[in-house]
């Protein structure tokens, strides 16, 4: 039988050297680099696609959802500045009320924070490059560099070749703790008896010329009524009319593919989902049109450039989150940031949604973003540690840049010796947020909130 694999050797040249590497720049990773970068430290980030922004701009899940828990605001600091800079971009009309899942058997209602994915692409670039950090995309992170002291940086490898990037810190905001598992960090996630039962994939996909007033202005159980006669014919896949809308209001942002066994940690499965998930878009559409008032005029304008991915590996860190914890307003002296769910399980194999909204705000402490003992490596984003029905309450976007500014402040910290694994300095990095206007306990956020109740009974519906 023939060698089945392929011997190399080879000989990497370094194209760089930096304090902090931000691995990915969705929205975790943007947030950690303009962090890291506003505390002084040279910092790349690193992303494989052609912009920043992840799941907001390439996936085009046109809201930001988790700025709010009910009538609270929980996130601040430079997620909250990127909002406003969006909006002074003319990206969105700013925070509005939103019925998520409207047409499931338990819609949720929150405030969401709607865009245009095309202007955040192009605000991002700017919060990047204004904060110092030097943008590296279309560049794929092969490996991490792994030295005498931990994680010393990564090779990369695009349209100019292979390469070396070193740097004191590394910050994994891949989504999948790509870095961290290749760096032998214990994570979760890739049981075999869960490797099929992931949530499902979701591929967005956009409308224009719709009549969205119309179909706002449908009763909810006129809405569910057409959804399940929709999944009865097998057109639709998911038992709701899930839109949002770009400003304007001429559009429609659609959530409604649902791609199910899915392993996107398996490159053959990754390209199944994209595929599936056309052909669901295909008959979406066509469903839409004949089917849904205020679509009946409406095009494809386009789709996403990946399908969405909800749940893959988790790292174990110094502490996991749990549910427990956050409905039983666990405190931690350690807290970086509030999450406000919604509590957000898909059916692995079905339609329907686990969906509801902890009554508080809950903290998440620094330390689910801690490896056990690898140095130089400091984790953002979904792949935080934390079980897998605490990370449906924590992976939503705002509470990923909140987790991302920490993770920046701390990884900066880091690279000038002035934090470890074993002396995180968790009261300096919580001060830092506070000056930049975030919150690290319930009683910031509700603080502020008696402040602002007037501004919030002012937010209108979408």
């Amino acid at each position: 039988m023939a060698d089945t694999h392929v011997t190399e050797e080879l000989r990497t040249p370094t194209a760089g050297e930096y304090d902090v590497i931000v691995a990915g720049g969705g929205a975790s990773g943007l947030i950690a680099a303009v962090s890291a970068a506003r505390c002084g430290a040279r910092t790349a980030v690193i992303e494989r696609s052609g912009c920043l922004g992840g799941t907001a701009t390439l996936g085009m899940v046109a809201q930001y959802i988790g700025f709010y828990n009910r009538e609270t605001r929980v996130v601040g600091g430079l997620p909250f500045e990127l909002t406003q800079r969006i909006r002074s971009l003319g990206g969105s009309e700013g925070f509005r009320r939103y019925v998520l899942a409207e047409a499931s058997t338990n819609p949720v209602p929150l405030i969401n924070f709607p865009f245009n994915p095309e202007l955040v692409k192009i605000a991002a670039d700017e919060f990047a490059q204004e904060a110092g950090v030097d943008i590296h995309l279309h560049t794929p992170v092969v490996r991490p560099l792994i030295g005498s002291r931990g994680v010393e940086g990564v090779i990369v490898e695009n349209v100019g070749g292979r390469f070396a990037l070193r740097s004191k810190m590394v910050v994994d905001a891949t989504g999948d703790a790509a870095i961290a598992a290749a760096a032998g960090v214990p994570f979760a996630g890739e049981e075999p008896e869960l490797k099929r039962r992931r949530q499902p994939c979701t591929l967005v996909f956009r409308m224009s010329n719709v009549d969205v007033k119309r179909f706002r202005a449908l009763p909810r159980e006129q809405k569910r009524a057409i959804a399940l006669e929709g999944l009865k014919e097998g057109r639709i896949y998911w038992e709701s009319l899930s839109f949002c809308s770009t400003p304007g209001g001429l559009d429609a942002v659609s959530l409604m593919s649902r791609i199910f066994d899915i392993d996107a940690l398996d490159p053959a499965d990754a390209t199944k989902a994209e595929l599936v998930g056309r052909q669901q878009v295909k008959s979406i559409v066509r469903f839409l049109r004949e089917r849904v008032p205020g679509f009946e005029n409406s095009i494809l304008a386009s789709i996403a450039a990946r399908v969405g991915v909800r749940e893959t590996r988790r790292v174990i860190g110094q502490h996991t989150l749990t549910e427990a914890e956050i409905t039983g307003g666990a405190s931690f002296d350690d807290t970086i940031v509030l999450g406000a769910g919604p509590m957000d399980l898909h059916d692995s194999a079905g339609t329907g949604v686990a969906l509801w909204t902890p009554e508080r705000p809950f903290e998440i402490p620094l330390r689910t973003l801690l490896p056990q003992s690898m140095e130089g490596l400091v984790m953002a984003g979904r792949a935080m540690s934390a079980t897998r029905d605490a990370n449906g309450g924590s992976r939503h976007m705002a509470t990923a840049m909140g987790l991302g500014e920490a993770a920046g402040i701390f990884a900066a910290l880091a690279s000038k010796g002035q934090a470890s694994l074993r002396d995180p300095q968790a009261q300096r990095i919580r001060a830092t947020i506070q000056e930049r206007g975030g919150f690290v306990s319930i009683d910031d956020a509700l603080a502020v909130a008696a402040r602002e109740k007037s501004e919030v009974t002012q937010i209108k519906a979408a």
